[in-house]
C-alpha cells in the first residue's frame, strides 16, 4: 500500500504552548513543510514526510508532537495557526472508524512507508545539504534546559535588570536609533543555571493585536557561565532594537525596543533556558572557530570570555581561538573596542566590514577564504570546532568558504562535513 492510500497518518504537530518561535525547524525542514505567521509555527500534513530532521535542533522539544489522525481529517494549516494549545488526541474507535474502514484495516503512514525510505526521500529533497551538527562536542559540560516555561512547574522567573550599555558607535549608517545593547539580567536567589552557547526566552509586557500575551521572544547569552560578573547570579544579552522587517519595512520590534529601553532596577519575565547542542568543547588543548554578524556575536563573546577565565586561571590548557566577526561599518559592531583590547597570543581577530565608505564590500566568507592557510589545519583537527552565527544569509556562504578551503587541499567537502556533523564540530545557528 502506497502513502497516498493511506487511511490513518502520523501527523506531525508543534506545541505553541512550547514552541519559542526561534525559526529552527523552519530552517532545518528540508521538504519545506513547516511555515509560520506572526503567532504559531505549523506543520503541513501533505508535505511532512516524517523524516525527523527538524526534531534534535528544536531547543524546547515542542517540535516532538505526533498526533494519529485520519488523513481526511488531518488539521490544516489555517486550523493549527488559531491554536493557543494542542487539541487531545482522537479516541482510538475514532481512529477505527477513519473512512468508514473497518480497524483492522486501517494502516498508519509509518507502516506504509518504512523509515529509510522517508528519510532517503528527505534528503534527495535537499538541494543543499545541511553540515550542522545536532549534539554537542563530547567534551561540553551538561546543560539544563526548561526550567521555566509554560509546562514547567515554575512558569517563568523575574530576572531585574543590572545594566544596560549600548554597544555600538553612533554612525552616519548606524544612526541614533539604530543600536545595539548589551544587557545584564540578576536572578537574585533563584537558580538559573546557564551554559555558553544556550539562550532564554523574553516575555514582552502587554498583549499583540489579538489581544493575546505576546510570546517569548529568544536571546543568545552573552556570558560566561559563571556570570557576567564572576560568581554572580546574572547573565548578558546583546539585543539591537528592530526598526524594520526582512523586507526592509519600518516596524518596531516589540521585545526589542522594550529590551533596549529597559532602566537598572526594572524586571523582566524569562523562561528557559533552551539549547543542548551549540555548546563549546570543555578538553584541554580544543580549539575554537568562531563565525558571526552582529548580534550573532553573542554566544561567542561568552565562549571567548569563559576561555579568558579559564586562562587568566592557569588551571587550564586552552587551545587556538579565531574570530571572523563581519557587519556593515565598523560603527555597527558591538563590542569593537573590547575586542581590540584582547591579546593578539589569546584570540586571532578577523574583521569584515560590508558598507565602509570608499571600501569594496568585505563579508566574513571572503575573508575566511584569505586565512585558507590558517583554518585548513583546523578543518583537520579533530579538536577543532566551529560555530556560526548570524542571519540565515550568511550561512551558505561560510559552508561554502569551508568547502572551498577543504577541496583547496584536496579534501572531499561532502565526507569532511559530514563527519564534522556526526562529530559535533560545525553547528550552524543562523535565523
Amino acid at each position: 500500500m502506497g502513502t497516498n492510500d493511506v487511511l490513518v497518518i502520523k501527523q506531525h504537530l508543534i506545541d505553541p504552548e512550547i514552541c519559542i518561535r526561534c525559526n529552527t525547524c523552519e530552517a532545518t525542514c528540508p521538504v519545506g513543510a513547516i511555515t509560520h505567521d506572526s503567532r504559531n509555527y505549523v506543520v503541513d500534513a501533505e508535505k511532512c514526510n516524517l523524516c525527523m530532521a527538524c526534531v534534535p535542533p528544536c531547543p524546547t522539544g515542542s517540535i516532538d508532537n505526533w498526533h494519529d489522525m485520519p488523513r481526511v481529517r488531518a488539521y490544516s494549516i489555517d486550523e493549527q495557526l488559531t491554536w493557543d494549545e494542542l487539541p487531545a488526541p482522537l479516541p482510538a474507535e475514532e481512529l477505527a472508524a477513519a473512512g468508514d474502514a473497518p480497524s483492522e484495516q486501517v494502516v498508519t503512514e509509518t507502516q506504509a512507508a518504512p523509515a529509510q525510505a522517508v528519510f532517503a526521500q528527505a534528503v534527495s529533497a535537499q538541494a543543499t545539504p545541511s553540515y550542522g551538527a545536532t549534539m554537542p562536542p563530547w567534551s561540553a559540560a551538561h546543560a539544563y534546559t526548561n526550567l521555566y516555561g509554560p509546562k514547567a512547574a515554575e512558569k517563568t522567573i523575574t530576572a531585574t535588570v543590572s545594566g544596560n550599555v549600548r554597544v555600538t558607535e553612533v554612525g552616519k549608517t548606524a544612526g541614533s536609533d539604530y543600536d545595539t545593547h548589551h544587557l545584564v539580567l540578576d536572578f537574585g536567589a533563584m537558580p538559573f543555571p546557564v551554559l555558553e552557547g544556550q539562550s532564554i526566552g523574553i516575555i514582552p509586557p502587554g498583549v499583540d493585536a489579538s489581544g493575546k500575551p505576546h510570546h517569548a521572544r529568544m536571546y543568545s547569552i552573552a556570558s560566561a557561565r559563571n556570570g557576567e560578573r564572576a560568581g554572580y547570579n546574572n547573565l548578558s544579552l546583546t539585543i539591537k532594537r528592530v526598526l524594520q522587517d526582512h523586507d526592509g519595512k519600518p516596524v518596531r520590534g516589540v521585545a526589542s525596543n522594550f529590551m533596549c529601553d529597559l532602566q537598572v532596577g526594572d524586571k523582566v519575565q524569562v523562561i528557559g533556558p533552551f539549547g543542548a547542542s551549540f555548546l563549546m568543547p570543555n578538553h584541554p588543548k580544543s580549539h575554537i572557530v568562531m563565525i558571526c554578524t552582529g548580534t550573532g556575536s553573542a554566544p561567542m563573546r561568552a565562549m571567548t570570555e569563559w576561555r579568558r577565565r579559564l586562562r587568566n586561571s592557569g588551571k587550564f590548557e586552552p587551545g587556538k581561538l579565531m574570530l571572523f566577526f563581519g557587519a556593515r561599518t565598523q560603527e555597527e559592531l558591538p563590542y569593537f573596542g573590547p575586542l581590540q583590547n584582547l591579546p593578539k597570543d589569546f584570540i586571532d581577530t578577523n574583521f569584515a566590514f560590508s558598507r565602509t565608505p570608499g571600501q569594496p564590500k568585505r563579508y566574513v566568507q571572503d575573508v575566511m577564504r584569505e586565512r585558507a592557510a590558517d583554518l585548513l589545519p583546523m578543518l583537520q583537527d579533530p579538536n577543532a570546532y566551529f560555530y556560526v552565527c548570524g542571519l540565515k544569509s550568511m550561512e551558505e556562504g561560510v559552508v561554502m568558504a569551508l568547502r572551498d578551503v577543504a577541496q583547496s587541499a584536496g579534501l572531499d567537502w561532502a565526507e569532511l562535513g559530514e563527519a564534522m556533523k556526526r562529530q559535533g564540530r560545525l553547528h550552524l545557528e543562523t535565523y
